[in-house]
């Protein structure tokens, strides 16, 4: 889902024509970062794509695409009185199972709900764990460059304190909350379409005193910026 798709309207519609079968649709309702990275088959990950198997839809084949697995270097002290450090590498998988993925799937075209990735651009990808191990991202799905992302970088680690939260839209005035661990999420309403802002800058998190509130993403401070809950 890229951040485009956070300010349409309820339903987001992709169609696509075919002669045989007629118009198909592929149907998306917005979801906040955050909600989605909180469902529990999400597997959230750095990726570079390598390469794309199309797929066919008459076949039910889906779209395949060799990734790489990002990883990150680690340096741990192994001691620390003699600065002895030793260094190992983990893979950039910031929820979900930890094993290195080396394709991910999706729909053989927008109307199947699949999204198209570019070769050789790294992603930040929310995909769904399927059960025979295979990672599946759809339109309705989070895939964004990674070169395109700063703010949301910061806040995944605080997408997993606030997954104890409720992300309600707010379409239209009056946006009522129904209790205190609710986030308005107005990035819909007439004068914020454009901006984007809570899905590409807010997490909704729980405070010490059981609230939860919207905060701005930063690196390492994240609950020293409240913002107001709509």
């Amino acid at each position: 889902m890229s951040w485009k798709t956070f300010v349409l309207p309820l339903v987001l519609l992709c169609l696509w024509g075919l002669q045989e079968e007629g118009a198909q649709a592929c149907s998306c309702f917005p979801i906040h970062p955050q909600q989605l990275y909180c469902q529990t088959d999400i597997v959230v990950i750095r990726a570079k794509v390598l390469g794309v198997m199309p797929g066919a839809q008459g076949k039910g084949r889906p779209t395949k695409y060799d990734i790489q697995h990002l990883m990150v270097r680690i340096l741990v002290d192994k001691n620390k009185l003699v600065h002895v450090r030793h260094q190992s590498f983990a893979f950039q998988t910031f929820k979900g199972v930890k094993k290195l993925f080396a394709a991910i799937y999706t729909g053989p075209n927008s109307a199947a709900c699949g999204v198209t990735l570019t070769t050789g651009t790294e992603y930040l990808l929310m995909g769904k764990l399927q059960s025979d191990g295979t990672l599946h991202v759809s339109l309705c799905d989070f895939h964004e460059p990674w070169d395109a992302l700063s703010t949301t970088k910061n806040l995944l680690s605080s997408y997993a304190e606030g997954c104890g939260c409720t992300i309600k839209s707010c379409f239209s005035f009056p946006c009522c909350m129904n209790g205190l661990t609710e986030c308005l999420w107005t990035d819909f309403l007439p004068g914020k379409m454009n901006s984007h802002d809570q899905a590409q800058n807010f997490a909704c998190i729980k405070s010490s005193n059981g609230c939860c509130d919207w905060y701005r993403g930063a690196a390492g401070s994240v609950k020293q910026y409240p913002a107001s809950r709509g």
